[in-house]
């Protein structure tokens, strides 16, 4: 069966548009975030001026990916919005309520590890896509 292509429509296209802009800022970050990472000892010798440009690059790009969100966010419609925020606020709560004691067994050598924010972030993505799909399914 050959299935037909509908047209977009206005709305749809600016939602692509945004979704592929926010992409864009949300791997500009990544890489800001690597070079940050991993440049001061495998590029730059830890070089403090190349250090601090990094760092700086990073919280730049960061602000254009808030705001690429920001616009995104915008240009929703009030279900998908709704959906949205439901899911950032989930992440966050789920980000406080398990990141502060975790860096607390840290502390306190209670966990056999290092508390890396990497563990957080992976939660938080996890957990945003989780409550993103529950959300959409739940409003189908």
């Amino acid at each position: 069966m050959n299935q037909v292509k509908r047209p977009e429509n206005g709305y749809q296209s600016r939602i692509r548009a945004n979704v592929i802009r926010l992409f864009r800022w949300n791997g500009a970050w990544g890489a800001a975030t690597a070079l940050m990472a991993f440049g001061p000892k495998l590029l730059w010798n830890r070089t403090l001026v190349f250090t601090l440009l990094a760092v700086g690059l990073d919280v730049a790009v960061g602000v254009g990916m808030i705001l690429a969100n920001k616009n995104y966010l915008a240009e929703l419609d009030e279900l998908q919005r709704k959906v949205q925020l439901n899911s950032m606020g989930i992440t966050l709560g789920v980000a406080v309520v398990a990141g502060v004691p975790f860096s607390v067994m840290d502390a306190y050598h209670v966990i056999p590890f290092h508390a890396d924010i990497a563990y957080l972030l992976i939660l938080m993505s996890l957990t945003f896509a989780v409550s993103n799909l529950y959300g959409t399914r739940r409003y189908r």
